[in-house]
């Protein structure tokens, strides 16, 4: 395998941020409706969004399947009570006027590569919005830092931790760039307070990958890495999460820019998918042990082993 190399991933958002919207003049990503209160925390969004969810397809009329016809067909709609039979209405039945056209039933999309709900109510806005996270942002020249309170070495991990891994789904300034920037400052300085926090990281992992948004899953793969090169163990204890962990992966795996013979920078910007997640795998086979081939083989076929015997 080759060796993998882990940029600064908050540093490249703002890097890319620059060079993409104030340079180029590209449009900047609209905030969300509840970000825009006049008071100095988000509005509440609706209890039934949650992240990653799929829409529900109950409310949308389908077709159903006739037997006399072995077809499916639409639902006979219930008339309107002005729509009813005249005198004199042959011709115009004969005609087809009555009869109102609809699309020929066709199987419904599945949606599975579709981007996801992802509200902007994580665990990291609401109490970074509160006043109890100890950091705020330390502008430099060349790109931001975080400016701690505390020293990241001496907070709580399993408090602290699954918080910021909560805030690495937001795709707002600054609540993004203070989650990522803050979990790669955690990573560097945890050491052996990174390994009993695992089994709380699962579920803001997990959620993050299930919105199925790119930016969201390219910054969640890089601190993946990160995560499992920081410290003894750490990737021998995801290979029992891989469960929770590979399905997208799986699903991801083969996003790749066919751009025939032009340049594709995307793998210098960590921003191709199939690139990053093979990258990925690689590292949970290196660092997983002797069960973490077999795991990775069960949940993604199409993997092939890096390691050579």
């Amino acid at each position: 395998m080759s060796d993998v190399k882990i940029n600064d991933v908050a540093g490249q958002l703002f890097t890319t941020e620059y060079c993409e919207v104030k340079i180029k003049g590209g449009v900047l990503s609209s905030a969300a409706k509840q970000t825009g209160s006049c008071f100095d925390q988000s509005e509440a969004c609706e209890p039934s969004r949650r992240a990653g969810s799929h829409k529900s397809h109950m409310a949308t009329a389908v077709p159903l399947y006739s037997a006399a016809l072995g077809e499916h067909i639409w639902p006979t709609a219930k008339p309107a009570p002005t729509e009813y039979m005249r005198k004199g209405d042959g011709p115009r039945i004969k005609a087809g006027e009555f009869k109102k056209p609809q699309p020929r039933p066709t199987p419904p999309q599945s949606g599975a590569f579709a981007t996801r709900d992802n509200p902007p109510n994580s665990q990291f806005r609401k109490f970074y919005e509160r006043g109890d996270l100890p950091v705020a942002v330390e502008h430099k020249g060349s790109k931001n830092l975080i400016s701690w309170k505390v020293d990241p070495d001496k907070l709580d991990y399993h408090h602290y931790l699954p918080i910021f891994f909560d805030g690495i789904r937001e795709k707002e300034e600054p609540y993004r760039f203070l989650a990522v920037k803050g979990v790669e400052d955690m990573l560097k300085a945890g050491g052996q307070k990174i390994l009993p926090v695992i089994p709380q990281l699962i579920i803001p992992i997990k959620t993050a990958l299930n919105t199925r948004d790119h930016s969201v899953v390219c910054i969640t793969l890089q601190l993946l890495q990160k995560m499992v090169v920081s410290a003894e163990l750490v990737g021998e204890a995801l290979v029992p999460y891989y469960r929770q962990i590979l399905p997208i992966l799986n699903l991801f795996k083969n996003k790749n820019l066919n751009s025939g013979d032009k340049i594709d920078y995307a793998q210098r910007k960590k921003a191709c998918l199939g690139e990053l997640i093979l990258e990925t795998l690689q590292l949970f086979e290196s660092y997983g042990g002797e069960d973490a081939f077999i795991n990775i083989k069960y949940m993604v076929p199409t993997y092939e082993s890096c390691i050579n015997l």
